[in-house]
């Protein structure tokens, strides 16, 4: 059975953070965000897609309050939804830090046990995060790919690390615009260390 959880009200804000791949710093990301909301006074409730360990021991110090784990491969949708709404009620916002590369799960040819199976199920949007490591518009073409890979995942901004300046930043969020992709929120580039959310 597919949730059609876009055609029922949602009370609770929502957002995932999503990489092309393992390794790209959406931990990194997640927790700078998670801190920045809560030093805003925000309640911040954290989830990990998959059964992961050792991030939500992160993300629930971050946040002040448990993570919980959201995995599609081991658990039905229904089971998924319910463990979000519950968790997250009495929450300003919740941050959903994704697993590997947003489309990677247990399957070739599907969305079982992956990110994007959750932003479907949950209706969520999605920040995604990309190494822009010797690239500049080739980083464009990268974010191209993720946003027309699969119908009905939203893309609706783009997180830049591994930058190598401020002027690497502009040409990248200049391509981003230029390609009429979703625009670059935040980069970070690491000497001296430095996460900028625009």
């Amino acid at each position: 059975m597919t949730p059609m959880l876009q055609a029922r009200p949602h009370a609770y804000p929502r957002l995932i953070v999503a990489g092309t791949a393992s390794g790209t710093g959406k931990t990194s990301v997640t927790l700078g965000l998670v801190c920045a909301l809560a030093a805003r006074g925000l309640r911040v409730q954290t989830f990990k897609v998959g059964p992961d360990f050792l991030d939500p021991s992160y993300l629930a110090l971050a946040s002040g309050r448990p993570c919980y784990n959201l995995d599609g491969w081991m658990c039905r949708w229904d089971y998924v939804e319910a463990l979000f709404a519950r968790a997250a009620r009495d929450a300003d916002i919740a941050v959903i830090e994704g697993v590997m590369g947003l489309f990677d799960g247990a399957d070739a040819d599907s969305l079982s046990g992956s990110t994007a199976e959750i932003a479907k199920w949950l209706d969520a949007p999605i920040l995604l995060v990309v190494s822009a490591q010797g690239a500049a518009r080739s980083a464009a073409a990268t974010v191209l790919g993720f946003v027309r890979f699969e119908p009905g995942i939203r893309i609706d901004g783009v997180v830049m690390n591994h930058c190598g300046s401020t002027g690497h930043v502009e040409v990248l969020a200049e391509a981003l615009t230029a390609a009429k992709l979703p625009p670059m929120l935040g980069a970070v580039w690491p000497w001296p260390p430095v996460i900028l959310f625009c």
